[in-house]
């Protein structure tokens, strides 16, 4: 019988499929094609460059399944495609000039992100709501931690201010705090459950 505490702490749930190169390269494309996808699920939002988008659920989902190298390389994998020009960014864009622009700061977080859930995965820390949800969420403070970064710089604006000035933290943070909470949170159920499910299943097959 195998439950899941008596799981090696060190796998993800991407090794319970046998590792092989094959294994691998489709599922670093598979979460850049979800990144990319969920990068198509905007809204814009009119007083900031930032639209409120899927893409760091699909980056928290990236780094808890995939573990910390392949996540992170997914989410490399996705930035230069995009970059490349393909059409995987926000709203269908794609280029250069997107990838280095005001909203760059978010796509190098989202590497930095996967990465970093990765390792808290590949510690046991995705298999139950009371360790998932806190490491989710600090992927995504990560996230917009260089996101706002980088919007205050290339915006040539403070990164924090008072409530009625201009601010990175304003533009970039702040209207997107309660979405992904949520998106923290759905990561936190999703990814325990399976575990879960993995655990029952083969339990019956007992």
């Amino acid at each position: 019988m195998t439950t899941i505490s008596h799981l090696p702490r060190s796998i993800t749930l991407i090794d319970l499929i046998p590792r092989s190169r094959l294994r691998d390269v489709l599922a670093v494309s598979s979460f850049a094609l979800l990144t990319a996808g969920a990068a198509q699920i905007s809204i814009p939002l009119g007083f900031t460059p930032v639209p409120i988008t899927g893409q760091t659920f699909a980056v928290l989902l990236a780094g808890g399944v995939l573990g910390s190298k392949l996540g992170a390389a997914s989410q490399m994998f996705y930035v230069i495609l995009g970059a490349l020009g393909l059409p995987f960014y926000a709203d269908g864009a794609g280029g250069w000039d997107v990838a280095t622009g005001s909203t760059a700061g978010y796509l190098f977080g989202f590497i930095v992100a996967a990465f970093l859930v990765g390792l808290m995965a590949e510690k046991g820390q995705d298999r139950n709501l009371v360790t998932s949800l806190p490491a989710f969420i600090a992927g995504s403070i990560i996230i917009y931690t260089f996101g706002a970064l980088w919007l205050a710089y290339k915006l040539d604006i403070p990164f924090t201010a008072g409530a009625t000035e201009a601010s990175a933290v304003a533009y970039g943070v702040t209207p997107f705090i309660v979405g992904d909470i949520l998106k923290a949170a759905l990561a936190g159920v999703l990814l325990p459950g399976v575990w879960r499910l993995r655990s029952d299943t083969n339990n019956r097959q007992w």
